[in-house]
């Protein structure tokens, strides 16, 4: 993977928007206190993603047991929301072929299709549950604390499902993910002999899709998780570097943060080129914004600080977004991400009725025109003044999806130190979590000593 930003500076755009060609040199004199901060905190066990990238025993638990007990279902379920859903999603969208619910046994290779529930929308959980067959499913629970209001009412709804079809066999179709030591599920699942794996202490919701949070169901359709494992030591090992423009994700935070706080630029974008990056894009949002968006620094001062992530997808969004990004405010960074062989090209006919505007396009193939479109996107905003870099990836391959995903926790974890901000907690989520458990009755959670302002009153 290569980090090309270049575009980041005013002598690449249009000389006069972007960052001063200088500002790198300051950013790489701050660095030296940047990254011994993150080593502090690394060593006191603030930044537990780390030690995803060197975990073969728990590459060889879940490897066993997705090539033993998971292969005699035909679906798996993942009941999660956040965190527990969205990088199993990306792996999913990146590493098997599009449509993978849909296409027979023999085109799976004969691994289980997969169904991912991330809400505890009725119109979705119920469609869900009459598509699939109770007897033929695996029904994977993901979360940390074990008592996750979204996911905790979905495995209530999907626990009956299954007893009503398979009675006391029930437990047979469920495995749990979660703290290793406490919590609801880590209960039921020793009071009732359930499967379980650990998510790792020190490791956040969204930093666990390299964890078992997401290598087991990635395992389960045939993902190679050692790759993804491999390829985040990768992206680990060059996040060591002592200089900054040798180090990719410690440059893109660096990045990214000055054009914040210097350019007012608070909206950062991810936009692959390749559909199947869209759901990628999905995660980083979750990734970005729950890390980086909060009221209080380190010190316990105010400074509602955190920029604003939006996903796209070339070249779909040049019809929808892309004007906004050209011709709009100055306050976004665009982050292109391109793939040298996308593993399969289609090419474009010729036919003889095809009028002369359009016969620059036989002879070529839909890659090409891709790729065309992102360059000339990319070059189209440097003209306009609007800063982008670039992440190129060779293929979409395990190994390289994997140093991908650890790329943006890394920078996510350097991006908290520019920021001067706690990149592994999410205060405002919480508020929000009380609110819910006061609407719902939970004991210790009354609307009395939580409540919200209600809006009735100013509805039309």
């Amino acid at each position: 993977m290569r980090l090309m930003y270049g575009r980041m500076f005013q002598d690449a755009l249009d000389g006069e928007h972007g960052l001063p060609r200088t500002r790198l040199a300051e950013l790489e004199r701050r660095f030296r206190a940047v990254q011994a901060e993150v080593r502090e905190r690394r060593g006191s066990g603030e930044y537990g993603f780390y030690g995803l990238a060197s975990q073969d025993d728990v590459v060889r638990q879940i490897r066993t047991f997705a090539e033993g007990v998971g292969q005699a279902y035909d679906h798996v379920l993942v009941l999660g929301i956040g965190g527990s859903a969205l990088g199993t999603k990306a792996l999913l969208g990146a590493l098997r072929p599009p449509a993978w619910n849909e296409l027979s046994d023999e085109a799976r290779d004969f691994f289980p299709r997969l169904t991912i529930l991330d809400n505890v929308d009725p119109t979705s959980v119920g469609p869900a549950l009459r598509r699939i067959d109770p007897r033929r499913v695996l029904v994977n629970v993901i979360s940390k604390s074990g008592g996750t209001a979204e996911t905790m009412a979905q495995y209530l709804v999907i626990r009956a499902w299954l007893e009503q079809a398979l009675g006391t066999a029930a437990t047979r179709h469920l495995v749990f993910t979660t703290d290793p030591a406490r919590g609801a599920l880590r209960e039921l699942a020793a009071r009732e002999s359930i499967a379980t794996l650990d998510v790792p202490p020190g490791v956040g919701g969204r930093y666990s899709v390299l964890s078992p949070v997401g290598l087991l169901p990635a395992a389960l359709v045939g993902i190679d998780i050692a790759g993804l494992v491999s390829g985040a030591g990768r992206a680990v090992e060059r996040a060591d570097a002592e200089e900054l423009r040798a180090n990719p994700p410690a440059l893109y935070a660096a990045l990214h943060w000055a054009a914040d706080a210097q350019l007012g630029a608070r909206v950062h974008v991810l936009m692959p080129y390749t559909d199947r990056l869209r759901e990628f894009a999905e995660w980083y949002r979750q990734l970005w914004a729950e890390s980086l968006g909060k009221r209080l620094d380190r010190r316990g001062a105010p400074v509602f600080a955190g920029p604003t992530p939006v996903g796209a997808v070339g070249a779909t969004d040049q019809h929808s977004q892309v004007q906004l990004f050209m011709e709009g405010p100055f306050d976004k960074v665009v982050s292109f991400v391109t793939v040298d062989r996308l593993g399969e090209d289609v090419p474009i006919p010729a036919r003889p009725e095809l009028p002369p505007d359009l016969a620059y396009l036989p002879g070529h193939t839909l890659g090409e025109l891709l790729h065309a479109e992102y360059a000339a996107t990319a070059a189209a905003l440097a003209r306009m003044g609007r800063m982008s870099v670039t992440l190129r990836l060779a293929e979409l391959s395990a190994a390289s999806v994997g140093e991908a995903i650890m790329f943006f926790q890394l920078a996510t974890g350097y991006a908290g130190a520019w920021y001067g901000v706690d990149p592994f907690d999410q205060p405002g989520v919480e508020l929000a979590k009380r609110l819910t458990y006061a609407a719902m009755g939970r004991p210790g959670f009354t609307p009395e000593t939580t409540r919200a302002p209600a809006d009735e009153a100013d509805a039309v």
